[in-house]
Parts: C-alpha cells; sequence; structure tokens
C-alpha cells in the first residue's frame, strides 16, 4: 500500500471503534492480517459434512489432502500424495509423501486418510458428503439405504503402512483420483476421533492456517501455522472472516476501509464497480452455475406430464435480459448444467437446447399441455442474505408472469440466511422451486452432474432419480477413454433436457474487489481467493 505508515496508523486510530475494521494486526512486510466478508457456513467444520462454499472456503485454508487443485489452471495435482497407481482404474495404491503433520504435532499417516473415510462413510456420524465415498467397496456395509450398518469400515480400505493405503472400487472409475482434492477426501488427526466435540469447537487441519477463534454470526479468525511445511505457505500472517448478511454493507464496508475482501460484488454494485476499485476489481469466468431445483419429493411436481411444465417455466425465463440489466453481464445465460470453464474438451457443449430458449409461446403451451401450475401458482425461494438473489428472483417471477399473463402466478419467497435457507433445502422442506447454485468441488463435467442428479447423491436435494440418467453416468465412469467418457456424460444431459429436475439459469463469474494495501490477490477456478498467497501492506 503506498502512503507513509503514519498515515496508516491514522485511520486505524480513527477506526479503532469499529469491530469489522480492516486495520488490525502488524501490517509489515506483506504479512499482516486481512479482512475478508463471509457467511456463516451450515454445519460444523467436519470435511465430509460441508457441501457448501462458505464453510469450504474454511476447509480449503485448513487442510491439505491428497490432491490439490491448481489455483490458475484447476489442474489435480499431488499434494499429501507421492502418487496414486493403479492398472485397471478400479484398485488403487495410494503413497503418501514423508514429513507431513497435523497442526497438533500428530503425523498424517495413512490411517489419517482411512480413518476420515471410514467416519465420513458410516451412517451413524450422517455425514453429508457420505455418497462420494459410495464408489468404495464396503460402502454399502457401513452405510446401507436401509437399515443400520453390517460392518464398522469399508472392505475396499486397507493400510498398508504408515505412507501406503489401498483402494478398492466397485466399479472403473478412471479420474476417480481427480476427485481426491475435494474437502471430503481431507485426512483427520486421531484427536478428532478422542476428543470430538473439542475437536469441532477448535478444528485441527494440516493445511497452511490454523483457527484460531470462532464466534457465529460474527468472525471466524485463521492464523498462519508457522510450522506448515508445504509448498504454499501462507503469505499473510492470517485471515479474519467477518460475517455479513448483507453483500452490500461488505462493499459499502470495503470502499470505506473497514474490510479488505469481497469475494462476491453485489448487483447492485456492478455499474459502479470499476470506478471505485479500478484494477482492484476481478472479474473472471468460474466454474459455478446457478439453477433453479425442483422438489420432486413433492408429488405435485412429479406427477406424469410435469416435465412439461418444467421445460414450459425454463422457456418463460428472459435469462438474457436479466443477465444484461441485473447482473452487468458477469453472468452468461446458460446452455447445459456445467460451466464453460471447463472448456469444450472438459464436457462444456450446447445442450439445453430449446428448453433453455426464451420463448413464450412455446412456454405457455407446455405448461397448459403438461396440466398447469400446481394449484395454478409458484413460489421461488432463495436465502437473500448474499449475491442479490431477491432482485434476480424478482426478475424470473416477472417474467413468468408476464409470460402468462395471468396475474401474479409466480411469487418470491426471501430466507433471510444461507444457514436456514439450507437447513430448509437439505431437510425437505421446499414446496415449490428454489435457487440452487453450484460451485464445483473439482473440475470435471462428472462433478456437475453426478451429484446432484444421481440417484440418492450427495447433492440431490430435490429427489430427482432417472435411471437411464444413472446408467449413462455410470458408463462415462468406467470408461477409461476421456473423450468416450465426456461424450457419455453428454448423453446424460440429454436426459436433464428432456426431464428438467433443475433450470439451468446463469454461468456466473467469480468476482472480488480489495483495498489499496492488499496484492498479489486472484481467484481460483472455483471463485474463491486464494488466501495463503495475499499479502497485505
Amino acid at each position: 500500500m503506498r502512503g507513509a505508515r503514519y498515515a496508516k496508523w491514522v485511520a486505524c486510530a480513527m477506526a479503532a471503534a469499529l469491530a469489522a475494521t480492516a486495520c488490525g494486526g502488524d501490517s509489515g512486510g506483506g504479512e499482516g492480517i486481512l479482512s475478508s466478508s463471509w457467511g456463516d457456513p451450515q454445519n460444523p467444520l467436519e470435511p465430509a459434512n460441508t457441501n457448501e462454499v462458505q464453510g469450504g472456503k474454511v476447509l480449503d485454508m485448513i487442510f491439505r489432502g491428497l490432491k490439490r487443485y491448481d489455483p490458475e489452471t484447476g489442474e489435480a495435482e499431488n499434494m499429501v500424495a507421492e502418487s496414486i497407481e493403479t492398472t485397471d482404474s478400479q484398485n488403487f495404491t495410494v503413497t503418501l509423501k514423508d514429513g507431513w503433520t497435523f497442526s497438533n504435532g500428530e503425523k498424517v499417516t495413512a490411517e489419517s486418510f482411512v480413518d476420515a473415510w471410514n467416519y465420513a462413510a458410516d451412517i451413524d456420524n450422517t455425514q453429508a458428503n457420505a455418497p462420494f465415498f459410495s464408489d468404495i467397496v464396503g460402502y454399502d456395509e457401513v452405510h446401507p439405504a436401509e437399515g443400520s450398518a453390517t460392518a464398522d469400515t469399508m472392505s475396499g480400505l486397507a493400510v498398508q503402512d504408515d505412507l501406503h493405503f489401498t483402494v478398492a472400487l466397485k466399479n472403473k472409475f478412471s479420474t476417480w483420483p481427480d476427485t481426491l482434492g475435494y474437502n471430503a477426501f481431507m485426512p483427520l488427526p486421531q484427536a478428532f476421533f478422542t476428543d470430538h466435540a473439542a475437536w469441532l469447537n477448535k478444528p485441527v487441519g494440516n493445511g497452511p492456517y490454523t483457527v484460531d477463534s470462532y464466534e457465529r454470526g460474527s468472525v471466524m479468525r485463521l492464523r498462519r501455522w508457522e510450522n506448515y511445511t508445504g509448498p504454499d505457505k501462507a503469505q499473510n500472517a492470517g485471515v479474519d472472516l467477518r460475517v455479513y448478511t448483507d453483500n452490500n454493507t461488505a462493499y459499502t464496508d470495503l470502499l470505506a476501509g473497514n474490510l479488505d475482501l469481497v469475494d462476491d460484488i453485489p448487483a447492485q454494485q456492478l455499474r459502479n464497480v470499476e470506478s471505485d476499485l479500478g484494477d482492484r476489481y476481478i472479474n473472471q469466468p468460474a466454474l459455478i452455475i446457478q439453477t433453479v431445483v425442483f422438489p420432486f419429493y413433492r408429488p405435485e411436481w412429479n406427477k406424469p406430464g410435469m416435465e412439461k411444465v418444467r421445460i414450459g417455466i425454463s422457456k418463460a425465463i428472459n435469462r438474457e435480459e436479466i443477465t444484461q440489466q441485473i447482473f452487468q453481464n458477469t453472468r452468461t445465460p446458460a446452455e447445459d448444467w456445467t460451466s464453460p470453464a471447463l472448456g469444450e474438451q472438459g464436457g462444456f457443449a450446447d445442450i439445453c437446447g430449446d428448453a433453455c430458449e426464451f420463448d413464450p409461446d412455446a412456454a405457455k403451451q407446455l405448461i397448459a399441455e403438461g396440466g398447469g401450475l400446481p394449484g395454478g401458482k409458484m413460489t421461488l425461494t432463495s436465502n437473500v442474505d448474499t449475491g442479490s438473489h431477491r432482485d434476480w428472483m424478482e426478475a424470473v417471477c416477472n417474467s413468468i408472469n408476464n409470460v402468462l399473463a395471468q396475474g401474479t402466478v409466480c411469487t418470491v419467497n426471501p430466507v433471510g440466511t444461507f444457514a436456514d435457507f439450507r437447513n430448509q433445502v437439505t431437510t425437505d422442506k421446499m414446496t415449490g422451486p428454489y435457487r440452487s447454485g453450484w460451485q464445483a468441488d473439482y473440475p470435471l463435467i462428472q462433478n456437475f452432474l453426478q451429484p446432484l442428479y444421481y440417484t440418492g447423491a450427495s447433492s440431490n436435494n430435490g429427489k430427482f432419480s432417472n435411471a437411464r440418467f444413472d446408467q449413462l453416468v455410470d458408463e462415462a465412469n468406467a470408461e477409461s477413454d476421456q473423450a468416450k467418457a465426456v461424450d457419455l456424460f453428454q448423453d446424460s444431459e440429454r436426459v436433464l433436457a428432456e426431464q428438467m429436475p433443475a433450470i439451468p439459469l446463469w454461468y456466473q463469474n467469480g468476482s472480488a474487489g480489495y483495498a489499496e494495501r492488499l496484492s498479489d490477490v486472484k481467484l481460483n477456478q472455483f471463485s474463491v481467493p486464494v488466501y495463503d498467497q495475499i499479502k497485505v501492506g
């Protein structure tokens, strides 16, 4: 940051009474503490129980797994793993690098991974990400579809010694190693099991940061772990993740010098953000898509013929107008259920086709042929504490109402906080369509499809189930030829185009703004700040 140290001291002295001040902490040498906007996670920060963005940000800072996704390219690179070898894409031998430890001094061993994965899969532990382990032999015994577990551990996992373990999968899964950078697969120390309550109160990981304190609804303080020996040591002294229930307030605090980093620019500020921040504004493609999901557990949305109504609703949404007027072209109308950030080789293609094109006449006809909206109306639900969701929801409802010309048939149901909204979603409380934003766990087309639409998958909150879709996904996973696998995944997307379990709205760019005192600020392909590389001062 330019300017004399005296000027900074004066600014901080004047802001001393502000709880959210960005000035706290030593800022000398680029290693001060930075403050960033955040939202309380839905669940405690167990790796296998966190499948939403806010909790994921923290896990990305305090854990390192077998793989890590390159912040610029998204490529899955070895981190704790020395190698992951297979001769048949079904049986794998994992070799760990020696010397990794947790921040409490425990060594990271093969047992750290095997114990963590068995805990995640155990049905009694009710971990949200348990289905990510369903490919492993023995999962059905520890996590049966019905009844109680008949085994304590998965038979497909075996510790060979401190640095080696083997994994047997039920079926061939050629890209399975590339999934292992996802948070669900992180290792856990024995302290997690011996004093679980204490660990939840102050999680211990093996990443470049440690949790210093957490006040729910206020702030989580993370501090650099000085003894971290990984290749991505933190370039700052720590990060204060400050809870905001309104992104506009966070943006105002950024401009006022009371916050260092906002990683989701509010829609209302997009017209002015470049003049406000200049080159301190980041806007780049990301592995993110916004959809509207239908609750298939509600019979009125899942009866025969309703696919026409769901497609009709999709065709009644003027995506082009909404992305231009509300999002100032920081969103792109969706053409499929993945992301253009994957690229064509990764599987991106225009597969939604006519079903995603704005066509008022066809929309009315399809909705009528399908029997009309249930009860003649629909309610669109989302949290409204982040991302200007209320603005676009009202625009979507206005578009549908204008097309149907039957008065106000579509209304908005705002839920105050992200955590409250997610709790309603994951407990099957939705009575109509609702917002779902998907930020990829790893940069594979499979990750945009299987977790969200495969029968019983971890993030299939709408409870969509289709045997043909599941079969195509299974075939794609087993295919060792990447091009053929992509073709099969695209075929599974065509099932989605026919059934429309979720309406693709738009692809979302990653956006952020930051204070002058920060440098080397970047977003990874998942639109998350690369916190460990940010310098302060």
